[in-house]
């Protein structure tokens, strides 16, 4: 079987079948019988896992996935090539038909999202994977931890990631633990945080964690190893320090960025004053990465993390043509940002207590509270312009009406705890299922036809966001409904104060969409874009 899929390749365009070169070693290894390994995937819609599996199955392995809802597995282009399980890793009934005829399972899971209580809910799918790898007699676990010092107090994050480390370990199935730092990468939140911070601000008052030595690691590299971690000996049960060939201060860091974007140097003051939490707020505000995800990774920098040593060469070689240098990394990350190829990125990371139930059907409105705001307008254009239009609404393209509006919404939602709008998109044209557009979630493409969105924002009820495209005997008719269901009395009057704002933002929606798509260039035979 061959299958191609997009890599970071050097001028960030192209896809090949297999990235890694002549390095046979990192190819499934053929039985006998003419099988190939099975390797099971927690987290295969990760940052990792949507970038491993792949590359997975481009080395002839034969994969599964477990996941809590597999529309989102269908809506990755490897989908039809992958087992899905649904379910959840902490369940032990998902986790034991997961397992069944398993060689290699990959745990790349990490709730860091799921509350203030991830820890507990890391500790408990780490006992139920090894309790069933060991039933089913797994040959290995491949498991992607943090970087970490020794002899030391470490932060949440990191002791929740050493802690589901030495549960594996413990465990009968031999276990090879990789402990990477900083991940650069196009749509790594670590690289995501760098980049906002240096291109916002000139001058930088920081926590004094800036001062710190850290060792990044190119997310090319990150899968390499776990690649070849799967063909690592079956004696093979302990932890490895990986990491690229720079050790930097984190605000070294930041400045080699600005040298490869172009940038002039940033001054950073380092200041003791603040504190994680402090921090984690302020990052928060200068960047698209929220106080939730943004906290543990700030309180991953507080101490100093270098790899310790360089046992795991002994056991993997470096790649061919060796590890891939901090600036390397961060020019292969702008090209794939530059031709709008972002393979996978923190931004479609679910976040805790945001609203997940798909929107009712119609139907079933019958006798609930539901306001909604539908609005249409007929075009000459051709229906695929329009779509084209509509499939690149939020991220850098923006609303296409009061922005000022949209962007107070955001800020507002920051300031009550939630996601704001600086989140951006992983594509600025090819929405999917399970995609994160600001502070809405794709919940159903249809492309040429139908998108989709949820509200992920602070609201007293829930909402959807319909845009929608067909064609009639003139050209096409581009039509958006706002659902709401309010959640009691609070949710009736937000629906209502928002009332003179809606007719200022979907009405001047509807005119601009078919403004832009009526002024695209026509040309022949036209067609979507695939999702």
């Amino acid at each position: 079987m061959k299958v191609t899929y997009p890599h970071e390749s050097d001028n960030g365009a192209t896809t090949v079948s297999w990235p890694y070169g002549t390095e046979e070693t990192l190819r499934a290894p053929i039985s006998e019988g003419g099988s190939t390994p099975r390797a099971l995937v927690l987290g295969a819609t990760g940052y990792i896992g949507g970038r491993l599996v792949p590359r997975l199955l481009a080395g002839g392995y034969r994969v599964r996935t477990l996941s809590r809802t597999a529309v989102r597995i269908h809506a990755m282009p490897w989908a039809p090539d992958v087992e899905i399980v649904e379910g959840d890793a902490s369940d032990a009934d998902a986790v034991d038909a997961a397992m069944a005829d398993v060689d290699i399972v990959y745990f790349l899971v990490h709730s860091m999202t799921s509350g203030s209580d991830y820890g507990q809910l890391d500790r408990a799918i780490a006992l139920n994977v090894a309790l069933h790898a060991a039933r089913h007699k797994v040959g290995r676990i491949v498991y992607l931890g943090g970087l970490h010092p020794d002899g030391v107090e470490l932060s949440t994050h990191l002791a929740s990631r050493k802690e589901v480390g030495d549960i594996l370990l413990a465990s009968a199935t031999p276990t090879v633990i990789l402990q990477a730092g900083v991940v650069i990468g196009s749509g790594s939140a670590s690289f995501e945080m760098i980049r906002h911070l240096t291109e916002v601000l000139p001058y930088m008052p920081a926590p004094k964690w800036v001062l710190n030595y850290i060792q990044p690691i190119a997310v090319r590299d990150v899968v390499y190893y776990l690649l070849a971690a799967a063909r690592a000996g079956t004696s093979v049960n302990r932890a490895f320090d990986i990491g690229g060939p720079d050790v930097f201060r984190y605000s070294q860091m930041m400045n080699g960025y600005a040298v490869q974007a172009g940038l002039p140097q940033r001054h950073i003051a380092a200041l003791p004053v603040l504190t994680p939490r402090l921090a984690s707020h302020w990052v928060g505000l200068v960047t698209p990465v929220p106080r939730q995800i943004a906290r543990p990774l700030v309180e991953s920098l507080l101490h100093t993390c270098v790899v310790k040593n360089d046992d795991i060469d002994a056991f993997i070689p470096p790649p061919e043509k060796g590890l891939t240098g901090y600036g390397a990394a961060v020019r292969l990350a702008l090209g794939r940002i530059e031709v709008d190829k972002v393979e996978t990125s923190w931004v479609d990371t679910r976040i805790a207590n945001v609203p997940s139930d798909p929107m009712p059907s119609d139907p079933e409105w019958a006798g609930r509270t539901v306001f909604q705001d539908s609005r249409s307008r007929d075009s000459g254009a051709n229906p695929n312009e329009v779509w084209n239009v509509v499939s690149e609404i939020g991220g850098a393209t923006g609303w296409y009406s009061a922005s000022i509006l949209w962007a107070a919404r955001g800020a507002l939602d920051r300031l009550a705890g939630g996601i704001g709008s600086q989140r951006g998109r992983r594509s600025y044209s090819e929405p999917a299922v399970g995609d994160a557009i600001d502070v809405w979630r794709v919940e159903k493409v249809e492309v040429g036809r139908l998108l989709r969105l949820r509200a992920e924002m602070k609201v007293p009820g829930k909402a959807w966001l319909e845009l929608g495209v067909e064609p009639t005997d003139t050209g096409s008719r581009y039509w958006q409904r706002a659902v709401f269901f309010p959640r009691g009395l609070t949710g009736r009057l937000y629906w209502l104060s928002m009332l003179p704002f809606h007719g200022l933002i979907f009405s001047g929606m509807v005119n601009r969409i078919v403004t832009e798509a009526e002024s695209a260039s026509v040309v022949a035979d036209p067609k979507p874009r695939e999702a």
